[in-house]
């Protein structure tokens, strides 16, 4: 007999024992008093059985999740491709034909209204942007909710939309606190950065957006995993930044630079041989940027 405890669950008779299932028979009981909850285990599971992934797909009855980043959120329906009835009979010649017609007018009729074409447009850029940048589904769920957005107040009219998606994740990912600047952006998007600085700065206008100061803790790790520096020299430079945060010293500071000069830092304290240049490059900073910033954090915490 197989029996599987949930510690959280408490009996509510003697309110001692902790509830047990038994997988077997179903039943749901006190392990103090024996008091039987219920008799029977709903089963959550699907009820056929599957072997291989393909037959899984095969008997699945549910497509795959709504999402914001499909033109149509993944609600779309479309017509079999295979020329068969309900009962597994091919068709005949006539129906075939006016099939394969309704199959025609139907892919056409998707993609009819201008609002369409424009989301598909967009978020085939957003999914290049996607996987050059390696940024989570989340982070671009919310890029895509952003462009919604923009597109109903109007805001795409007489602007490019690779400028305008390539800011709505920029400002996804200053939300969500994901550690990509602009100079990212833009080299993934090929757009300059002037122009994706301008369609951002009207999203947090027109969308009146609250925009999370981007913390410089967070793009240690970026940093350092780029040209492999050790844990130690890490954790140093992490130290760094949070006395920096506590004295107010990082106010007004750009972050990458920030947590480029730290790691340099902690490099120089641990004996890490790291130039100026390996870390700018890998910060898509200038050494120039790494050495004020330096200076500055030497003086105001005295390392």
């Amino acid at each position: 007999m197989v029996k599987q405890q949930n510690p959280k669950e408490q009996c509510p008779r003697c309110a001692k024992g902790k509830m047990v299932t038994d997988t077997e028979s179903g039943e749901t009981f006190c392990s103090n008093c024996g008091f039987v909850l219920s008799e029977k285990l709903q089963e959550y599971g699907p009820e056929w059985r599957s072997f291989t992934q393909d037959e899984r797909g095969d008997r699945a009855r549910a497509g795959a999740p709504t999402s914001l980043t499909m033109h149509d959120m993944g609600l779309a329906t479309i017509i079999n491709p295979i020329n068969k009835d309900a009962s597994g009979r091919p068709l005949t010649t006539s129906m075939k034909s006016t099939i394969e017609r309704l199959r025609t007018w139907d892919s056409r009729s998707q993609v009819h209204e201008p609002v369409d074409r424009n989301f598909r447009q967009a978020f085939s850029e957003l999914n290049r942007l996607k996987d050059k940048l390696a940024i989570s589904d989340a982070v671009i769920e919310k890029a895509a909710y952003i462009y919604r957005k923009a597109l109903e107040k109007g805001l795409v009219r007489g602007r490019s939309i690779s400028a305008l998606m390539a800011s709505a994740l920029y400002a996804a990912c200053r939300d969500t606190s994901t550690p990509r600047n602009l100079k990212d952006v833009e080299q993934a998007a090929n757009i300059k950065r002037k122009d994706i600085a301008r369609c951002y700065r009207l999203l947090v206008k027109e969308l009146d957006l609250k925009m999370p100061v981007t913390d410089s803790i967070q793009c240690v790790a970026r940093i350092a995993s780029r040209i492999g520096i050790a844990e130690k020299t890490k954790r140093y430079a992490i130290k760094v930044l949070k006395e920096a945060q506590k004295r107010e010293v990082s106010a007004g500071k750009d972050p990458m630079g920030l947590a480029a000069a730290a790691l340099y830092l902690s490099c120089v304290k641990n004996g890490e041989d790291k130039t100026q240049r390996d870390i700018a490059e890998a910060a898509n900073v200038t050494e120039v940027t790494i050495r004020n910033r330096y200076k500055g954090l030497k003086e105001s915490l005295d390392v």
